[in-house]
């Protein structure tokens, strides 16, 4: 990151903030979204993930690099909001109305597409089965496709505790998904 980007942004330049959501906004919401798995809760959160930096940029230490900071606010803002959020927007059938109309719009299959939001939200509740830890590791792997140094630097932990956790996290999730399969959740 620019240290000069980071300097402006201590000295609460709205110029340098506007620059920070241009170019982190992306990275952010995916961070947000690998947890949330929904739109409004995910734009919702990144939201909060900037406002948390202006309010806290003179605790940024300027040899770390801000992407790491930002990953490790956006997870932790949407595990917490996860926790104190613990809901569902509408029911599955109004969501999967939508999606059979909006099929039916495009010209899409609206059995496929039913078919397909329901493998996602299997594959959703499977990850969101994964402990906190095991589940900050594989979205930060998998969906923002950080090597496992770089998530080692966002978690604070050691290289080989994060390959430890994103194994354990593709056991878990494949063990996950064969008994909701075998049972028919």
């Amino acid at each position: 990151m620019d240290t000069n980007l980071t300097d402006r942004l201590k000295n609460r330049d709205e110029k340098a903030f506007r620059e920070l959501v241009e170019e982190y906004g992306q990275l952010v919401f995916r961070t947000c979204m690998g947890i949330l798995h929904d739109r409004e809760d995910a734009d919702d959160v990144a939201q909060e993930v900037f406002i948390e930096v202006f309010r806290s940029v003179d605790k940024f230490r300027s040899d770390a690099r801000i992407s790491t900071w930002l990953y490790r606010i956006a997870l932790n803002k949407s595990l917490n909001y996860l926790r104190d959020n613990r809901r569902h927007k509408g029911s599955l059938l109004s969501r999967d109305a939508s999606a059979v109309a909006s099929a039916a719009v495009t010209g899409g299959n609206p059995l496929e597409v039913l078919q397909d939001k329901e493998k996602m939200k299997i594959l959703e509740q499977a990850l969101d089965a994964l402990p906190e830890k095991q589940k900050k590791a594989f979205v930060l792997s998998k969906y923002e496709d950080l090597s496992y140094k770089q998530i080692s630097e966002v978690m604070k932990l050691s290289v080989s505790s994060v390959e430890s956790l994103i194994f354990r996290a593709k056991q878990n999730l494949q063990k996950n998904l064969l008994d909701c399969y075998r049972h028919s959740c």
